[in-house]
């Protein structure tokens, strides 16, 4: 199963708008998944995370986290390096209490380093924070997100390479690789070219349960500049739809679109009508 994801709480959830709350507005809405947004800060209240984690078992809402965006796992600074390290692990930590079973991090910038070593540094921190994932999350996948900037850290080919090495999956985003390439990547050969990527790298299987970003996207040669609506986009969204249905891709696609739940259920009525 395929299901759509809202990017953090609906915006039409009653006050107080916390993560409960939108949890039950996303199943209002008829919605199937959320993704919570601790992109600034983790809570951590661990009674918070069992009431999340409630919630969304009662109600059959998938949850996903995105790790805040103070991350760089290819800092030379070792306080920066330290403290990212330990917001990847919190977030997932809380995750794993809270029942998501994937967190999107945004790994790092390369800083003028050539990507051969920027990688070997974020492979090294990633055997770091794996290292307490028996203790501290054993069933949260680490998915490290494909990135909308050429200096960031992220290509397609990279964070499958991570993956494969440390068996996680990654948080594919094609509108990320359409603004990191300028335009490219919105082509049902490009996206099935990317779709078999995929699975060279974490095998068939990898497809049936995928966490991905979608959304409307803006861009110049410099890369992602901000999320936008599909309609108002060059996304060619409908047709991004109909190679998830044709490939039988299942897991979660979150919606990132700046209209949330009405992107999120645009995309999910357009995909229920795909052949």
């Amino acid at each position: 199963m395929l299901r759509f994801a809202v990017a953090g709480c609906p915006h039409s959830t009653p006050p107080p708008k916390g993560t409960v709350e939108g949890i039950h507005r996303a199943k209002a809405l008829g919605i199937t998944a959320m993704e919570i947004e601790w992109v600034q800060s983790v809570p951590k209240s661990p009674e918070r995370m069992e009431e999340i984690r409630s919630t969304a078992r009662k109600l059959d809402i998938t949850l996903t986290v995105h790790a805040p965006y103070f991350v760089n796992l290819n800092s030379p600074d070792p306080i920066t390096l330290a403290a990212s390290i330990q917001r990847v692990v919190t977030a997932l930590s809380m995750s794993q209490l809270a029942g998501a079973r994937s967190v999107c991090v945004h790994p790092a910038f390369y800083l003028g380093m050539p990507p051969k070593t920027a990688y070997g540094n974020v492979s090294r921190a990633t055997e770091k924070i794996l290292k307490q994932k028996s203790k501290l999350f054993p069933d949260v996948n680490l998915a490290y997100e494909t990135m909308g900037k050429p200096t960031q850290f992220g290509t397609l080919e990279e964070v499958l390479k991570l993956s494969k090495e440390f068996d996680l999956y990654p948080t594919v985003d094609p509108a990320h690789m359409h603004a990191r390439t300028n335009g490219k990547i919105n082509t049902t050969e490009e996206w099935n070219d990317m779709f078999d990527l995929y699975e060279k790298y974490l095998g068939t299987k990898s497809l049936k349960y995928v966490h991905m970003h979608y959304s409307g996207i803006a861009y110049g040669p410099k890369g992602e500049k901000h999320h936008i609506p599909l309609q108002e986009s060059d996304a060619r969204w409908e047709d991004f739809l109909a190679v998830l249905k044709r490939r039988k891709i299942e897991g979660t696609v979150v919606c990132e679109s700046p209209l949330l739940e009405a992107d999120t259920l645009l995309m999910a009525r357009e995909y229920a009508r795909k052949n």
